[in-house]
């Protein structure tokens, strides 16, 4: 098993060179880009007989690994963290109404719209799933990945409190699609420890969603509020890394075990870590602690694209399987669009935000490693290839096709964006 992902690693990483020295691709799309070239030319080869022991390896992992575990209780919890502790936790305080009625709202009906469009289109294609099943692919496709649209966004002179409306939305819009999954994953009864089926009526799912998220977050700030203590009376990189590490795996772990949502919990504890983390890190201790987080965020996205990739690549799938897919990719593009786009009417009642805002967050809502790592969780059922292809067809479209063509809407977003021609009038005003 180590030798084949030793193979995997580095051919991921001469492609990702090759991108970084010629292409210049963005960062996060070029590596996963990579990984998918990478797992899809191995997987090839075994195809054509040419004996890596890629199979073998990938099977022996399927079989043993306890991916609910180890994907809910480790790799879910670090992409969280990380992805929140890139951002500018004050900003997006100051942008609260906002984000969170794009996030909540908007990862609501996506979820429902996604689910709606989802069934219909396995059963045309003769895959069907139940509508319960349907509704659980919508909620973990829902979340966008916060690491993949900042990296793009820092490309372009995207406006702070544009780049924030996204970034953390994106980020929010995560953690809502969880708990939305723990708590569908107890109603279609595959939830096991990480969520109570209980009391599956529309009462009860919402009082589980509830206490999952008052909680999560409420644990959240404290166990930020102690890992900013600890971090803040020290200066060494190293020691704040491992601090930073025991928080996150030990409190997502206890947040399970209290029955509060783990993940955010995490996206909380990365916000008070960020919010801090000027005063808290000194000189090139910070920028070091954040380096680790950010490049352990993309060595997973590469390995759980490759499992997830793996696993649909080497499966005997239905033959209606790959054209539904295709029509899914299809379905969340309009139900992102929609689900962006109702939020919003609110929010620009509020706050004024360039006609192009809702182009951009739907375009630029590319998906990630939540998705993949909340669909390989699922236990080994009847549905899981149906939404394992699904979940892998959707994100590779988002990562290739949408996030090579995306900086054209931004660059047009920005020229709408009211805050950005104020800044261009006060400079020709200066000139």
């Amino acid at each position: 098993m180590l030798s084949a992902f030793a193979v995997l690693l580095c051919s991921t990483a001469v492609l990702a060179w090759l991108n970084e020295r010629f292409l210049r691709i963005p960062t996060t799309v070029g590596v996963t880009l990579a990984a998918a070239l990478a797992s899809g030319s191995l997987a090839l080869l075994d195809v054509l007989g040419v004996d890596v022991g890629l199979r073998e390896a990938v099977e022996s992992t399927l079989e043993t690994l306890d991916f609910t575990d180890f994907v809910l209780n480790g790799v879910l919890s670090i992409l969280l963290f990380a992805g929140a502790l890139g951002l500018d936790a004050r900003r997006l305080l100051r942008q609260r109404v906002s984000i969170l009625t794009l996030a909540v709202l908007g990862t609501l009906i996506s979820t429902a719209l996604i689910g709606v469009g989802a069934w219909a289109v396995f059963g045309a294609f003769g895959v069907g799933i139940p509508f319960l099943w349907a509704l659980l692919f919508g909620s973990l496709i829902s979340p966008t990945d916060p690491v993949a649209i900042l990296d793009l966004l820092k490309r372009a002179r995207v406006p702070e409190r544009l780049r924030h409306l996204i970034a953390g939305e994106s980020l929010f819009n995560d953690g809502i699609g969880v708990v939305l999954f723990v708590v569908l994953s107890g109603a279609v009864g595959v939830g096991g420890e990480h969520a109570e089926s209980g009391d599956p009526t529309v009462a009860g799912v919402a009082l589980v969603f509830a206490r999952e998220a008052v909680g999560g977050i409420v644990f959240g700030l404290a166990i930020g509020a102690l890992g900013y203590y600890l971090v803040k009376t020290i200066d060494g990189h190293v020691v704040e890394v491992i601090i930073t590490l025991a928080m996150v795996l030990g409190g997502y772990t206890a947040a399970v075990a209290l029955g509060v949502s783990g993940p955010l919990a995490m996206v909380m504890a990365g916000l008070v870590m960020s919010a801090g983390k000027d005063r808290a890190y000194f000189g090139e201790t910070r920028h070091q602690v954040e380096g680790f987080w950010e490049t352990l965020d993309q060595v997973l996205n590469i390995l759980l694209f490759a499992f997830i990739g793996f696993d649909v690549l080497f499966a005997d799938g239905e033959t209606g399987l790959v054209g539904a897919s295709v029509v899914v990719i299809a379905v969340a593009i309009v139900a992102r669009f929609v689900s962006v786009g109702v939020p919003m009417l609110l929010v620009r009642s509020r706050e004024r935000y360039g006609r192009w805002t809702v182009r951009l967050l739907t375009w630029g809502g590319l998906r990630g490693g939540i998705a993949i790592s909340l669909a390989l969780s699922l236990p080994d059922v009847p549905e899981r290839p149906v939404i394992l292809t699904a979940t892998y067809a959707v994100v590779l479209f988002t990562i290739t096709v949408q996030g090579l063509t995306v900086m054209p809407v931004i660059r047009r977003a920005v020229e709408h964006e009211p805050e950005a021609r104020g800044v261009r009038e006060d400079e020709a005003a200066g000139t």
